[in-house]
């Protein structure tokens, strides 16, 4: 670009909110949506036992969970899904796991240094990156990440899982379910939480199980857990749970939440339509990404590019010359400045990952809502540079 004055957009987005988590409401949400939530009722009564009940239905049908397998609400959100599930099954066997940004590396970290298991693996990638899925042995259990909220990679398929191995593969989903193909036969544990995909509000995760990871949870040793992360005791599976019941008390304005945003998604054509807004969005940003200087996707590979947490990083020359302290404010200047013209909320990108920009595309973001984006990025880039580059 030219150092040439760069005139304002005439045109904001209708609904500013590009945040990462929690996301985006459904386009034409509002409170009147909560209308019907069941307040001031217990959980256990047997109409919020139903609406509990109705989540894990419509989360089932939605996303295509084969029959046989559990699905079951959890407490705080994908974090507790994905630790409960480490806490329970990990050391059994060996244990595989890929760490390419900051919660798979979380993961990582806590199986290493926490939980201390003897026979573990990290196989890990920078940021933009996927760690070598060739090297990662199927016989023992692996965990993974099937798409970076803070990197923007996602893996492409699940081509590289043999449907005959012997370990389980325990897959946090939470920004890929109700945006991304899920090979269910090729996964044994899946989670995610509601306040991604579909825009729910945050503190609560599920949990899907196939037969083989209930019998395993079912007659796993019993480690100390804390109340709320358990899945089974002394006489196996909590079956309850995955039935309508929860470990503790849920949010019944946060479930009728939930249930809005389930109903919308199968009123548009179910995940299929939802995938298909989520790729939009991603083309969108990738045409403005191959015409502009300044930015690229921060995921290298265009195959592993995330449709849902589109992470980006700056290459105009005059960013790459700052010092690292420098780049760090200014990438929070463009995203600060686009803010405060109320243009596009929470658009930086994920505090432990590269300095750069972070746009959440899932289906409950408007693609002309972000075409309406990009000129204020390019403006507040140039506003910015001529901060920094004085």
């Amino acid at each position: 670009m030219s150092e040439q004055f760069f005139p304002k957009p005439q045109h904001k987005p209708e609904r500013p909110f590009f945040s990462s988590g929690p996301c985006a409401k459904r386009p034409g949400w509002s409170l009147d949506a909560l209308g019907g939530a069941l307040l001031g009722r217990s959980h256990r009564a047997p109409e919020g036992r139903a609406r509990l009940a109705e989540v894990i239905d419509r989360s089932r049908s939605v996303l295509g969970v084969p029959e046989g397998w559990r699905v079951g609400i959890v407490p705080a959100s994908d974090t507790g899904a994905v630790e409960m599930i480490l806490w329970a099954l990990a050391g059994e066997r060996g244990l595989d796991v890929l760490s390419f940004e900051s919660f798979s590396g979380e993961w990582a970290r806590d199986l290493r240094d926490i939980l201390k298991i003897d026979d573990l693996r990290i196989f890990e990638a920078a940021y933009g990156e996927l760690p070598d899925l060739a090297a990662v042995d199927w016989s023992r259990d692996v965990v993974l990440t099937w798409n970076g909220t803070t990197s923007g990679v996602c893996v492409p398929d699940g081509g590289m899982i043999p449907a005959d191995r012997d370990g389980l593969v325990i897959c946090d989903a939470t920004s890929a379910a109700f945006a991304m193909d899920l090979p269910w036969d090729k996964l044994d544990v899946v989670t995610w939480s509601w306040q991604k995909a579909l825009g729910g509000e945050a503190a609560h995760g599920m949990v899907a199980l196939s037969p083989r990871a209930a019998e395993r949870l079912a007659h796993a040793d019993q480690r100390p857990l804390p109340k709320i992360f358990r899945l089974a005791n002394r006489k196996g599976l909590i079956e309850a749970i995955f039935a309508g019941d929860t470990i503790n008390t849920p949010s019944m304005l946060c479930v009728e939440d939930a249930l809005d945003g389930l109903r919308w998604a199968a009123a548009i054509g179910g995940l299929p339509a939802l995938k298909a807004r989520s790729r939009a969005n991603l083309a969108t940003v990738a045409a403005w990404v191959a015409r502009t200087d300044w930015i690229e996707f921060l995921a290298s590979d265009i195959r592993t590019r995330s449709s849902t947490s589109i992470c980006l990083k700056i290459v105009a020359p005059w960013f790459l010359t700052l010092s690292a302290d420098d780049q760090a404010r200014a990438a929070r200047r463009i995203a600060g400045r686009v803010a405060e013209e109320g243009a596009g909320f929470d658009l930086g990108s994920y505090r432990d990952a590269p300095p750069g920009l972070r746009i959440w595309g899932g289906a409950t973001v408007e693609t002309q809502d972000i075409e309406r984006l990009l000129p204020w990025l390019d403006w507040a880039q140039m506003e910015t540079r001529r901060e920094f580059a004085a």
